[in-house]
């Protein structure tokens, strides 16, 4: 797995002789824990299309991919902390907010193809987002039930 979210156990934490329940989240390192899946665009994929990777923004694979993973994570764990919230499908495989836009990047994506998007000209590294300081990121696109599609930001 890349990284997986989910409520805390039944009791929850115990502070101050009351039980709290809470969400949690947890990444793995994306360059050395399945690269071609979890690090995907910026490394060659382990199965489909084998179109070449990405240059990774910040010209760091591993870091890149946690940021994609993270941001994916994030919007499950907002829209669907408990288990009981947001989401589509079975509740033992439910495809959430980003799950449910898998490898969409940008506008046009298809299997194998992220989409079209930005370019830094003078590292090459692909990115849809603008960070602190000058940071560039690739995040992924949020399933829409408005629109009933995936929603990018380029």
């Amino acid at each position: 797995k890349c990284g997986t979210h989910g409520p805390s156990s039944s009791k929850g934490a115990h502070v101050k002789g009351k039980n709290y329940k809470f969400a949690y989240i947890w990444v793995g390192n994306s360059e050395t824990q399945c690269p071609g899946q979890c690090a995907w665009p910026f490394h060659q994929p382990v199965y489909g299309p084998q179109s070449p990777p990405l240059v990774a923004p910040n010209n760091d694979v591993g870091m890149d991919g946690i940021v994609v993973n993270l941001a994916s994570l994030l919007a499950g764990t907002a829209t669907n902390p408990f288990g009981n919230g947001y989401f589509q499908g079975a509740k033992e495989a439910p495809l959430e907010a980003a799950s449910a836009c898998t490898g969409v990047y940008g506008r046009g994506a298809y299997p194998g193809y992220a989409g079209e998007l930005l370019v830094d000209q003078s590292t090459g590294g692909s990115y849809n987002a603008h960070g602190a300081n000058g940071r560039k990121y690739l995040l992924p696109a949020l399933y829409d039930p408005s629109t009933s599609s995936c929603s990018t930001l380029v």
